[in-house]
């Protein structure tokens, strides 16, 4: 039974489009790492999970142009190129992430917050090089809020699961993998792949179904809509907390899950968190 009673109507902030963009163009974006590589081709990292930003040189940003409101001395040293990274403060903490730095009224919180840097997105050289010149450049740079991602390399797909399973197990999402020669290529990109034990996917809240038993007066499920049109449950992976006060209808959340059925709708899909309003996808 669809949600439509005046007791859901409190529980969240109504979802709002977005203003004030900048247009910076499309990012880069990873694919799926599904095996049959050459791993020692690869450059590789921890896969952060916190909020994609890029600086313009004189400006914070979201993934979708949004301007991101850091307090001035977060930024007060950093050079006049464009960096891309992941404002980030440690494992499993992106809500909190998202409420420091998606506030239009920044506070003394961004002191826990670092800009995660890993790629310089407009340097026509392939990405070893790129990340060279970066280290280069941080090394030179006062500023304490400016980190380069840790790189790395591995010989051999055995290396890569063991320490797939190593990052996992440890409260970490995965890892990226960034081909050595690649260059910076807008949209999805074959030479950049991200690789977890789970999948995960955006998709917007179309309404509300009915909780019952201990979840009976709350949220039972959510159904979502995918971007292609196609609409699932979703009844895992919330706090009670949520379930008392859910996503807002027509909000963005992220979820995970394990494989697709033949008709396209996620398997053992669960919640893992909500996309903060500055940063839904496009």
């Amino acid at each position: 039974m669809l949600l439509c009673s005046p007791v859901f109507r409190g529980w969240a902030e109504s979802a709002q489009p977005n203003t004030g963009q900048i247009d910076i163009g499309s990012l880069q974006l990873a694919k799926r790492y599904e095996g049959n590589i050459n791993v020692a081709d690869y450059l590789i990292s921890e896969k952060l999970d916190g909020i994609r930003a890029r600086w313009t040189g004189a400006q914070l940003i979201t993934r979708n142009g949004n301007v991101i409101h850091a307090p001035p001395w977060f930024t007060q040293y950093w050079p006049e190129v464009v960096l891309d990274g992941e404002l980030w403060t440690q494992r499993g903490d992106f809500e909190n992430i998202a409420s420091i730095v998606l506030s239009d009224n920044p506070d003394g919180r961004w002191q826990q917050v670092k800009m995660m840097v890993f790629d310089m997105p407009k340097e026509s050289m392939p990405f070893a090089t790129r990340m060279e010149n970066l280290a280069a450049l941080l090394r030179k740079n006062t500023s304490e809020t400016l980190v380069i991602v840790p790189q790395f390399r591995l010989h051999s797909l055995l290396a890569l699961e063991q320490k797939i399973d190593a990052i996992t197990a440890a409260g970490g999402e995965g890892l990226m993998l960034h081909h050595r020669n690649a260059l910076y290529k807008s949209g999805r990109s074959q030479q950049l792949l991200k690789a977890k034990r789970h999948q995960d996917a955006e998709a917007k809240v179309v309404a509300y179904i009915k909780g019952q038993g201990r979840f009976s007066g709350m949220l039972g499920s959510l159904l979502l809509e995918m971007p292609n049109g196609v609409r699932f449950k979703v009844g895992s992976g919330f706090t009670l907390l949520e379930r008392q006060h859910p996503p807002p209808i027509g909000s963005w959340i992220t979820y995970k899950y394990f494989g697709k059925t033949k008709k396209g709708v996620p398997r053992f899909a669960s919640f893992l968190h909500s996309r903060p309003r500055k940063d839904r996808p496009e």
